[in-house]
């Protein structure tokens, strides 16, 4: 009898610790676009990097000023969020954070080769596209993992 009470306490506890990595609201639907759209903008700035200082040096500050204000916006929509890379998640979400490290030197490697061999214009594009459909995926298999957990702790 004692032994089905700890049982359920220690399952309570573990829904407790689990509740910042699955009880948020969903993210709009323009959220990775905007993030991908963003990172477009950030690599397109580096057109002026040689041409103009003054070009350069303000989109810079204004994109990351757009960079801090959406940070913001999230955190207070979603609440004290974990990051990847931050806290402990469940294991069923910490394999999701596994492939989104492991995504990102690859998206990178590719939009420096796009860089290379296309210039700014196809970096620019090419973040575009794999920032935003990465975050789909991302989003898509995080919701997944969520539900799994949510499942298991019921």
């Amino acid at each position: 009898m004692e032994s089905i009470e700890v049982a359920e306490q220690l399952k309570a506890a573990e829904r407790g610790a689990a509740a910042p990595y699955v009880d948020y609201p969903p993210t709009p639907w323009w959220h990775a676009p905007s993030v991908g759209a963003w990172v477009a903008a950030m690599i397109g700035t580096f057109t002026w990097w040689r041409e103009n200082a003054g070009l350069f040096v303000g989109s810079l500050v204004a994109l990351i000023a757009v960079e801090i204000l959406f940070v913001t916006w999230m955190r207070r929509r979603h609440g004290a969020l974990p990051m990847p890379g931050r806290g402990t998640p469940p294991i069923e979400i910490a394999g999701v954070w596994r492939g989104y490290a492991a995504a990102l030197p690859v998206i990178a490697l590719l939009v420096a080769a796009a860089w290379l061999l296309g210039g700014i214009p196809a970096a620019a594009i090419a973040g575009f596209v794999l920032v935003t459909a990465g975050l789909a995926v991302y989003e898509r298999r995080y919701s997944v993992a969520a539900a799994r957990t949510r499942a298991r702790l019921q």
